[in-house]
């Protein structure tokens, strides 16, 4: 956005104000004392307000006799108060039921700061307050100064008086209005020794411990003070939200510019006091360019600097982005309300400041109504003999590049030479400019410029006569030489800047490339080790630096992943570790807390909290591990990982949320059916033994028997049910004891049919063995159980007339047992989980007859399943049998030596 377009609104002021949509507003009284009038204030406040068509209601008021202040409550909806048992006596505080369900548009709640009795629904008045707001109910409250928490130790060293009773700042800082109600100390002692703000006895001892006219004077400026830096911010956040461009001169904001030279921290300072002594908040800024690359000493310097503003307590430290150095500066300054600005002396040059390119002048000649600062550090004087020893380093690879330099422009002399000789050409400057260019676009700006001038001595040494010296014998030649070695230092600057530029896109690129890789990476890890040790790797790489991560584990941290390999830190990095993640700040190598310690820790913060903390190691103590670019690079990388570590956890509590749901689903399907199943017997022997005992002399034996027949049935029914219930629970639990013993197969198959039989099946049955089959060990209870469960899934989805056939086999050291029917057999999308619990396919011989062999509860295969593993055998399901029908249960159990 240019300097010229429209500002735009702020989009985090718009989310704050569109947070405050639905919420009540709160109007917040202040004043410096009690006595003052914040009450009083208030109720006059509200009698216009009612006037004016609003429903106001008292939800508290304290007049503490004060006459005039109870004349005030004349007129109004009084709520009652609530009475609350504290020590043997009632004490009455604020209904905040009564005040919901009343609901009206504005309530009055003296007193913000109270301490509500014990038992009441929240501990504090100002919780009570927030739970009205909360409701889009608009409250208003009173305060005294000495109520907020940050000025609590600065109270206490004024008045010598400990005040328990306080609130957050930030529920102060979130009110819609404060109104400030001041009265002179002289005005508040003479009322209060008139006794209109305590009784006699009570405003003596006020006068002798509190009410003393230092304190009444150093609390007075606190309120002032709040209260102008509350309005401050608030004007500040009107100006964003509505897009309106600064600065207004409302309150001053001075604007600190951070730069990679030696004077940064000097300058830091410098508005530090300036800040200090005008009371004003400090912002303090650095500006990247996007293709200007820095030294690791420039890096540092900035990191430095910034560190420094931190640590000297500035309200912002932020890093911009910008092309343009004065536009971004100014816009930040108009966007935040800026009235000063505080810069460092260039350093550029006599050339620089006789054209008035510097940022200084820049600045004055573009700011509007913003004050520009210009600190001049104080640098020594040289000596005379040291001002024409040049110093000169260069290093291994910049020598080789102005070698390389001379050696382009060598190549042109001899191709210059080949083409003149060879063709007459009345100018060859055109090749010099190539050397020139390949010099800028392989090495850099000062190598080209360097090849330029090596180009213009050489052109005029080799191809202007007079040759082989350094005359000019014509003026039109000594233009054109002129001309050539202007065009080829431009040529040279722009090309090595284009280099510069080129070369910075693709660090930027591959940083980003780089970024996006590591986060396609974390998406795909779906554990939170796999996401710490991905993150350390790539730390690890990208850094150069060892990292490690650390998570909570039982009240503490432990580390969870490191690179190269670490098991755990020492006592003192543990300490910078805790402190980092309990502060949420960093701490260690480099910062304020810690700074020996061979790590700096970083918390990994996510939006529900912290997850963790990520290390860096350092080598070098005296200094931060990282500059400013690495450091950008660095939380980035911890910001990504902090986002998939909060993933993971998300991801394995909807896990679990699916599981609990489908259990949750599981245990309601299953009492329902049981409830069902229960309730179908236990009826019809209640029914028969109502019967009985009603119409027992009237009944003739036969219907007698018959009744109790029908409940010995029923009951035995019930038994089954609860029988295998109590099978299915010992199974799951894995506590199925076995009993074995040998046991005859035949015989256990007569006694499945017997049992059916018994139980009125209407099927045929036929067993059948293998001549001489063999004993087989197994628990005989249990084994029978599981046969009768097949068989009565068999009876019950086989229909009243089918052919139930049981047959056992030997082969290869096992029993086969297979109970087939000729019914209609097992639907395809039920034939995989027969044998799941709660499995029930629909009946085709009964409307509701969906059962299994578990009585109805869709148990009965289950636990077959169950007590067949347990006597390691397996049990298997086919369908349909022979013609398009049937189905077949086989059951194979090991027979032993």
């Amino acid at each position: 956005m240019g300097l010229t377009d429209k500002p735009r609104a702020s989009p985090e002021a718009l989310l704050a104000r569109a947070n405050r949509e639905g919420r009540g507003r709160l109007k917040i009284f202040l004043g410096a004392a009690p006595g003052v009038g914040k009450t009083y204030g208030m109720l006059e406040a509200a009698r216009l307000a009612r006037q004016g068509g609003t429903d106001v209601v008292i939800g508290l008021v304290e007049t503490h006799g004060r006459k005039e202040t109870e004349q005030l409550l004349e007129g109004f909806d009084i709520l009652p108060r609530i009475s609350v048992p504290y020590r043997g006596r009632m004490v009455q505080e604020f209904d905040i039921d009564a005040a919901l369900e009343r609901r009206p548009d504005l309530i009055l709640v003296d007193e913000y700061a109270h301490t509500n009795a014990p038992g009441s629904r929240h501990p504090k008045r100002w919780q009570d307050i927030e739970e009205l707001l909360a409701a889009g109910i608009d409250v208003w409250t009173t305060l005294n100064i000495q109520h907020l928490e940050s000025l609590n130790d600065i109270v206490q060293r004024i008045t010598r008086v400990r005040v328990r009773e306080t609130i957050p700042d930030t529920n102060f800082d979130k009110a819609d209005e404060i109104v400030l109600v001041d009265l002179p100390p002289d005005e508040l002692l003479k009322r209060l020794a008139e006794g209109k703000v305590y009784v006699q006895d009570t405003a003596a001892r006020a006068v002798d411990n509190f009410f003393r006219t230092n304190n009444l004077v150093a609390l007075r400026e606190l309120a002032l003070r709040r209260a102008a830096e509350r309005i401050d911010s608030d004007l500040l956040e009107r100006m964003q939200g509505e897009g309106v461009e600064g600065p207004w001169a409302a309150g001053e904001r001075i604007l600190v510019c951070i730069g990679p030279d030696e004077t940064s921290s000097m300058v830091v300072r410098h508005a530090k006091r300036l800040a200090d002594l005008i009371g004003a908040p400090l912002l303090a800024v650095t500006v990247e360019r996007p293709f200007a690359r820095l030294s690791a000493t420039a890096r540092r310097r900035v990191a430095d600097a910034m560190r420094l503003a931190e640590s000297l307590g500035a309200d912002e430290v932020k890093t911009l982005v910008g092309a343009d150095l004065v536009h971004e500066l100014l816009r930040y300054a108009k966007f935040e309300n800026v009235t000063q600005i505080v810069v460092g002396r260039s350093r550029g040059g006599w050339i620089t400041e006789l054209l008035g390119r510097s940022l200084p002048h820049q600045l004055l000649r573009a700011a509007e109504d913003i004050a520009i600062n210009v600190v001049t550090p104080v640098t020594p004087r040289r000596p005379r003999t040291a001002r024409f020893v040049p110093r000169l380093t260069l290093s291994r690879e910049r020598g080789l590049a102005f070698l390389w330099s001379a050696l382009s422009v060598t190549v042109a002399i001899l191709v210059g030479r080949l083409m003149t000789a060879a063709v007459s050409l009345p100018n060859v400057s055109m090749i010099f400019l190539l050397a020139v260019f390949f010099s800028a676009i392989r090495f850099g700006i000062w190598p080209a410029v360097f090849a330029s001038l090596l180009s213009f001595l050489s052109y005029n040494f080799f191809f202007i006569a007079p040759f082989y010296n350094f005359t000019v014998a014509q003026p039109h030649e000594l233009l054109a030489l002129f001309i050539f070695l202007g065009v080829a230092v431009l040529s040279s600057a722009v090309a090595g800047q284009a280099r510069e530029q080129a070369a910075a896109a693709v660090d930027r690129a591959r940083a980003t490339r780089r970024l996006f890789e590591f986060a396609r990476r974390l998406s795909s890890l779906a554990e939170p080790q796999m996401v710490a040790e991905g993150t350390v790797a790539e730390v690890h790489r990208d850094l150069g630096l060892p990292a490690v991560i650390l998570f909570p584990r039982d009240d503490d941290l432990a580390v969870i992943a490191a690179w190269p390999p670490e098991d755990e830190l020492d006592t003192a990095s543990m300490t910078a570790a805790r402190w980092a993640y309990e502060r949420d700040e960093p701490a260690g190598s480099g910062t304020g807390t810690l700074p020996n310690v061979s790590w700096y820790f970083f918390p990994l913060r996510a939006s529900h909290g912290r997850v963790g903390v990520i290390g860096l190691g350092n080598e070098s103590r005296d200094e931060a591990p990282l500059d400013s670019e690495a450091r950008a690079l660095f939380e980035t990388l911890a910001e990504l990982t902090a986002t998939a570590l909060e993933r993971s956890k998300l991801s394995r509590e909807i896990a679990v949320a699916k599981s609990a749901a489908e259990t949750e689903k599981v245990r309601n399907t299953f009492l329902a059916s049981i409830s069902h199943d229960f309730r179908t017997p236990l009826a019809s022997i209640l029914g028969a033994a109502t019967s009985l005992i009603e119409y027992r002399s009237k009944l003739p034996e036969a219907a007698r028997l018959d009744l109790l027949e029908q409940v010995k049935d029923e009951a035995e029914q019930l038994d089954g049910m609860v029988r295998n219930l109590l099978a299915m629970t010992r199974v799951e639990a894995g506590a199925l004891e076995l009993r074995r013993d040998w046991l005859d197969v035949r015989e256990a198959l007569d006694r499945v049919v017997a049992v059916a039989k018994r139980r009125g099946a209407t099927q045929r049955f036929s067993v059948q063995t293998q001549d001489q089959m063999p004993y087989i060990s197994a628990d005989q209870t249990l084994l029978d159980q599981a046969l009768t469960n097949v068989v009565g899934n068999a009876m019950r989805y086989a229909g009243p007339d089918a052919v139930i056939a049981l047959e056992a086999r030997f082969k290869e050291g096992e029993a086969s047992i297979a109970i087939t029917d000729d019914g209609p057999g097992i639907a395809p999308d039920v034939l995989p989980h027969m044998f799941e619990k709660f499995m029930r396919g629909k009946n085709p011989t009964s409307v509701a007859g969906v059962a299994d062999g578990g009585e109805g509860a869709g148990l009965g295969l289950a636990i077959a399943k169950g007590i067949v593993d347990a006597h390691g055998g397996t049990i298997a399901a086919t369908s349909p049998v022979s013609g398009g029908h049937g189905a077949r249960v086989t059951i194979r159990l090991p027979i032993e030596e």
